[in-house]
C-alpha cells in the first residue's frame, strides 16, 4: 500500500522549500575535484574559534551526561554582559532556533507576520511552517522601510521581524528610526530585532543596541548569536533577550537540551575573549575596505554593508560568475532566492582569501 505522503503534512509544511545553506567545501571537492578551496559564502569568522575557547572545549570530557538544560552558567554570563536578569534570556541552537520558538509561541494560522523584502530566508520559513499570512513589505534602497512596515500592521498582525543589519543586503536602520517604530507599533505586535551581526555593526555611531530598550518595550525581543563574530558557527549557540514573560513562554516550546555541553562552555568562554572579538572586527573592517577598492576598480556596484559580508551587483544574472568562481575554488553565495538574481554575496575572509577572490573575479570579468 502507498499514499501521497505530502497530503498528510500540514499545509504550511507541505509547501515549504528547505533553507539553502552555502555550499560546503567537501561538496565542491566531490563535485568538481577542486583543491585549495576557500569559502566566502556563509558569513563565518575566518579566524575559527579563539584559543581560549579551544582550551575549554578540550578540557570538557564528561560527555556521557546531559548538558545543563537551563544553561545556568551561560545565562549568568549573558546577564552580566547585558546588565539584565537571567530570566530575560532564552538560549537557542543558534539564534535561528529563537526565531522558530517565537513563531511557535505567538503565531497561528489566523495571524500575519511582517518582514521586509530581501530579508533573512528563515523569516518566511517559520511563518509558513505555522500557517500564518506573509506580509512582505517592499525594500527601500535594498533595506527595511520601517514606515511602510508600520503602515502594514493590522489587527491580525502578531509578529514583525527586523534584521539589523540585514542579511543578505548588509543594510541597517538607525536608532531614531527603530525606536520610533517601537514607540508606535501596537501592543499586540511582537517585534523581533535580529542582531546576528551586532559586533560588526556597533562601530557605526547611530547603530542601535536594541537590548538597551527592553525595559521600555515588553513586546520587544532581541536575538544575538555566537555563530558570526564569536566564531562558533559549528556549535550553534544563540540567544534571545526579552521581557521575562516572553522568555517564560519561549522556554515552554524550547526543545530539551537544545544546547550541547561543548556549545555551552564554548560560548561562556568566548564572552571572556574581548581581544578575539576586537581582532575579528578589525579584520572585517580592513577586508571590507579591500573588497570595496577592488569593486570600484572593476566598475562593479555593491550594497554598502555593516555586516561581515557584501553584495555585488553584476547588472545581469550572476549564476555564470558564481559557477566560474566555483571552478576556481572560490565559494561565494548566490542570492537569487532572495529576489536578487544579479547579486552575489561575499563573506569577508582573511587577507589572503580576499586577495585570491579578487584575483579570480578579475580574471573572470576580463574573460
Amino acid at each position: 500500500m502507498s499514499c501521497d505522503l505530502l497530503t498528510l503534512a500540514t499545509p504550511g509544511v507541505s509547501g515549504l522549500q528547505p533553507y539553502q545553506p552555502g555550499k560546503p567545501i567537501d561538496e565542491l571537492q566531490r563535485e568538481l575535484g577542486v583543491d585549495e578551496i576557500i569559502k566566502l559564502a556563509s558569513n563565518e569568522n575566518p579566524f575559527g574559534p579563539g584559543q581560549h575557547v579551544l582550551d575549554v572545549i578540550a578540557a570538557t570530557t564528561d560527555l556521557s551526561r546531559y548538558p545543563d538544560g537551563n544553561g545556568f552558567k551561560l545565562k549568568q554570563a549573558l546577564a552580566n554582559k547585558h546588565s539584565i536578569a537571567a530570566d530575560c534570556i532564552t538560549l537557542g541552537n543558534g539564534s535561528n532556533d529563537i526565531l522558530e520558538m517565537v513563531a511557535r509561541a505567538f503565531v497561528t494560522n489566523v495571524h500575519q507576520v511582517i518582514y521586509s523584502q530581501h530579508s533573512f530566508a528563515v523569516y518566511p520559513i517559520v511563518t509558513q511552517a505555522v500557517g500564518a499570512e506573509h506580509v512582505v513589505v517592499p525594500a527601500k534602497d535594498w533595506g527595511h522601510d520601517l514606515a511602510a512596515m508600520l503602515d502594514a500592521v493590522t489587527d491580525k498582525t502578531r509578529l514583525m521581524f527586523i534584521a539589523n543589519p540585514n542579511n543578505p543586503t548588509g543594510t541597517w536602520v538607525n536608532s531614531l528610526e527603530l525606536k520610533s517604530l517601537l514607540e508606535n507599533v501596537p501592543e499586540h505586535v511582537i517585534v523581533l530585532v535580529d542582531e546576528a551581526y551586532f559586533e560588526y555593526a556597533r562601530i557605526e555611531a547611530n547603530y542601535p543596541d536594541s537590548s538597551l530598550w527592553l525595559n521600555e518595550f515588553n513586546n520587544l525581543i532581541v536575538t544575538r548569536t555566537f555563530s558570526k563574530a564569536y566564531g562558533l558557527a559549528g556549535l550553534r549557540v544563540g540567544y534571545g533577550l526579552s521581557h521575562p514573560d516572553i522568555a517564560n513562554l519561549l522556554n515552554r516550546v524550547r526543545q530539551p537540551f537544545n544546547n550541547n555541553s561543548l556549545a555551552l562552555v564554548a560560548a561562556e568562554a568566548a564572552l571572556q575573549d574581548k581581544e578575539y572579538i576586537d581582532r575579528s572586527v578589525t579584520n572585517n573592517q580592513s577586508g571590507m575596505t579591500m573588497l570595496i577598492k577592488a569593486f570600484d576598480s572593476l566598475g562593479l556596484d555593491f550594497i554598502p554593508s555593516k555586516g561581515n559580508f557584501i553584495c555585488i551587483d553584476f547588472e545581469q544574472p550572476a549564476d555564470q560568475i558564481y559557477h566560474a568562481l566555483l571552478k576556481a575554488g572560490v565559494i561565494v553565495r548566490p542570492v537569487a532566492n532572495y529576489g536578487m538574481p544579479n547579486h552575489l554575496r561575499i563573506s569577508i575572509g582573511l587577507e589572503s582569501e580576499n586577495a585570491r577572490f579578487i584575483n579570480e573575479l578579475t580574471k573572470i570579468m576580463a574573460a
